[in-house]
């Protein structure tokens, strides 16, 4: 009787390592999560050189982990512009920045634009968006 209580107590002592283990992970990889794409306004001139505003929304946690940039890509996924972005927004849930100057080639009619945090990368909520004429 005494060794099948040893066992059980030393079964107990593993599974509280293992959960521990998986709360360590969890604790270090972030809670926010991905950063997502809300909103994209574009404009365009007649020489393609297009402006865009993008609202996005990431629970950014501070410098460890906050949403650092977004692209504009055309459908095939090369890059047009990149925004990058300074610093956390902690306490300016969604927010919105804007990135001009690009040059979109005529025959590309939409664009896709994905945002990164400083932890998971490119994963989120994207948008794509139809140019204006």
């Amino acid at each position: 009787m005494r060794a099948d209580s040893r066992d059980l107590s030393r079964a107990r002592v593993r599974g509280s390592a293992a959960l521990f283990s998986i709360l360590v992970v969890l604790a270090t990889t972030g809670v926010a999560g991905e950063a997502d794409v809300l909103e994209v306004k574009a404009s365009c001139n007649k020489k393609r050189i297009c402006s865009f505003s993008v609202t996005l929304k990431h629970a950014d946690e501070g410098w460890e982990h906050y949403a650092d940039q977004w692209e504009v890509l055309t459908p095939d996924g090369s890059v047009l512009g990149t925004r990058v972005l300074a610093h956390p927004h902690v306490r300016e849930q969604p927010f919105t920045r804007s990135l001009g100057n690009v040059s979109v080639p005529e025959d590309i009619e939409k664009v896709v634009v994905r945002a990164r945090d400083s932890v998971h990368g490119y994963g989120g909520t994207e948008k794509t968006v139809s140019l204006p004429r």
